[in-house]
C-alpha cells in the first residue's frame, strides 16, 4: 500500500493548481507540461479525450468567463494520484453578475503529466439555479428536499 506524500514531492501537482488557479487567464501554453497526449478530462457535463480537444474547450470556456478562481482546501497524494478539493468562484455574462460560488473536487492520475482528470461538483449549484426560470424552480426543489 502506498503512503500519501506532502504535495512538496510533487511539482506537477504544484504545476497543476498554478495552471487553474486564475480561470480567466489560463496559461494555455504550458497545457503539455501538465498533461498527457492521450488525457481524459471528464467533469458532469463533458467528457473530453485529448490535449488538443481539451485546449480548445479550455479556450472556450476562458473566453467567455468575466472573471473566477479556484482556491484550493484539502488534498490527499499518493504515488500516482490525488484527490484535491476546492471553491471555485466565477462570474459568467449568461448567468449575470453575481458571483458563482461551488465547491468540488478533482481526482487525477499521473505518471510523468496527468493522463487522467475527473471534477465531481454540483452542477446544478454552478448553472440551473442562476437560470431564469430554471433556477427559480432548481431551489425550490433543493430546498423542498432538505425540509
Amino acid at each position: 500500500m502506498s503512503k500519501a506524500r506532502q504535495v512538496t514531492d510533487f511539482p506537477l501537482l504544484t504545476r497543476f493548481k498554478q495552471f487553474y488557479r486564475n480561470i480567466r487567464q489560463t496559461p494555455l501554453d504550458e497545457i503539455l507540461t501538465i498533461y498527457a497526449d492521450d488525457v481524459v478530462f471528464k467533469d458532469p457535463i463533458h467528457k473530453i479525450s485529448g490535449v488538443a480537444e481539451l485546449r480548445s474547450y479550455l479556450e472556450r470556456m476562458n473566453s467567455n468567463v468575466i472573471e473566477g478562481k479556484f482556491e484550493y482546501l484539502d488534498q490527499l497524494v499518493g504515488a500516482n494520484s490525488a484527490y484535491i478539493k476546492w471553491d471555485m468562484s466565477f462570474r459568467h455574462p449568461r448567468l449575470g453578475n453575481d458571483m458563482i460560488w461551488v465547491r468540488g473536487m478533482t481526482h487525477i492520475q499521473f505518471s510523468s503529466r496527468i493522463y487522467f482528470h475527473e471534477d465531481s461538483y454540483d452542477v446544478g449549484a454552478m448553472l440551473y439555479e442562476h437560470v431564469p426560470l430554471i433556477g427559480t424552480g432548481a431551489r425550490f426543489l433543493k430546498h423542498r428536499l432538505s425540509a
